[in-house]
């Protein structure tokens, strides 16, 4: 099913970068190089204007991927691992999928009706031209799925926002509010605003530090009954929407931002600030016995992320304490934290979700490093067959480097952490991932 817009050539400057990278990480002794780079400073949108040369934060020259690993090994984004569709696994304990995890279900079983995403995607695709459509629109099964990354210099595919008039970007804003819930809506536009004020902080001119700088591309057509999905995608958000008749999948959603409070064009933005208590608060409801198995004995590094941009294939070993001796009040804790982030859905998909994540509580595991203060920079982790959360509070990268008040000092993961950057990632693991495994299903058994 693979069509025109498969997998796409590298350009010379892309070239370039990823030979650039290669350099760096074999220089500086493999993957941590390549998760020290610092400045947020270049220009690769893939739209008009300039690469812009490196910035005073000691970025990759003009035009290389900037803003930061993507976390992990390789995180920069998928160049570095290269994994396809047709390759996709998902994320696993041991490389291997658990069987039997997701199903399709008949007609409106959810009682969740796609109908209002559906629309607001079909006036949106409406709404463009027949040059920015073609850019935009893919095989359901595309490639271009996996090809997400966090970072602000990744060059990208589909409608740029900055590109569109006042009356599609509103038509884009309906789409997002129609898939996501209201709070999930404002959490987006804020990492956007925040994106633009670390432009501004950053002297400006830099084409991918701006609210514009976000794309949206579509996989498949918008149907009720046939697959297809979305993505919007920029610096510091990746949300990658699938959807098969009533049922949604909703993962990888990256949200993340440096700095993550501040004020824009008059708005104090603070971002999160529920992620951050909800983890703490679990925290603090465990034992000691138990915080001894949560807590891990390693000291935080300046980015602990594993499951980001690039690493659709992980294999990542449970760690941490099992909720299955978890009390109630506990269990309840658990289930608060993960509905922070599965209830950046729309309401009606998220407590659908919950659901899902309910009927797999006894195996799921919590995990933590760092310190455990309010103020502390701290990463967790929530991961059970079907649901992987990471929180991770990072060292600066271009935020607080100018004086000793931001926090932290220079970028990279050398750097000490601080809550005014923090990556989170929500994915499903054993395959379903960009709805991969529904999709397979439908093939398989209507087709």
């Amino acid at each position: 099913m693979h069509g025109s817009h498969g997998h796409r050539p590298r350009t010379p400057e892309a070239e370039r970068s990823r030979l650039w990278f290669m350099n760096k990480a074999l220089l500086a002794g493999g993957v941590a190089a390549m998760a020290t780079m610092t400045g947020c400073s270049s220009d690769s949108s893939g739209s008009s204007g300039s690469a812009n040369a490196a910035g005073s934060y000691g970025g990759p020259p003009s035009g290389m991927p900037s803003g930061g690993p993507g976390g992990g090994a390789g995180g920069m984004g998928p160049g570095a691992s290269e994994v396809k569709y047709a390759d996709f696994v998902g994320v696993t304990t041991d490389g291997k999928v658990a069987d039997g995890l997701y199903s399709i279900h008949a007609v409106h079983s959810t009682d969740v009706s796609t109908d209002k995403v559906v629309k607001a995607a079909q006036a949106f695709l409406d709404g463009l031209t027949s040059k920015e459509r073609k850019a935009s629109v893919f095989e359901v099964d595309d490639d271009e799925w996996l090809k997400w990354s966090n970072v602000d210099g990744y060059e990208r595919q589909g409608a740029r926002m900055g590109d569109l008039t006042e009356k599609q970007r509103n038509l884009g804003y309906a789409l997002l509010g129609a898939a996501l819930s209201a709070d999930g809506l404002t959490q987006t536009r804020n990492i956007m605003k925040l994106n633009a004020f670390l432009g501004d902080y950053s002297g400006g001119g830099r084409d991918t530090l701006t609210e514009g700088a976000y794309f949206f591309t579509f996989m498949g057509t918008p149907s009720t009954t046939d697959p297809w999905g979305f993505q919007y995608e920029g610096h510091h958000v990746a949300i990658n929407y699938f959807v098969l008749g009533d049922q949604v999948v909703m993962t990888p959603t990256f949200m993340g931002s440096e700095p993550t409070s501040a004020t824009y064009d008059g708005e104090k933005i603070a971002l999160f600030g529920k992620e951050t208590q909800a983890g703490l608060t679990l925290l603090r409801s465990l034992t000691d016995a138990q915080r001894g198995q949560v807590i891990s004995s390693e000291t935080k590094a300046g980015d602990n992320l594993r499951a980001g941009a690039g690493q659709d294939n992980l294999k990542l070993a449970h760690q941490g304490l099992i909720a299955s001796g978890f009390t109630d009040t506990q269990k309840d804790n658990l289930l608060d934290l993960v509905r922070v982030y599965v209830g950046n859905m729309a309401d009606g998909h998220a407590e659908v979700r919950m659901r899902e994540v309910e009927d797999h509580l006894a195996e799921t595991y919590f995990y933590w490093i760092g310190e455990t203060e309010d103020s502390s920079a701290f990463y967790y982790r929530v991961h059970s067959p079907v649901v992987l959360i990471e929180y991770d509070a990072q060292s600066p990268l271009a935020y607080g480097n100018k004086d000793s008040n931001g926090g932290g000092g220079m970028g990279g993961p050398g750097g000490t952490p601080t809550q005014q950057h923090i990556h989170t990632i929500v994915r499903t693991p054993n395959g379903a991932d960009y709805g991969a495994d529904l999709l397979k299903l439908h093939l398989e058994n209507d087709h």
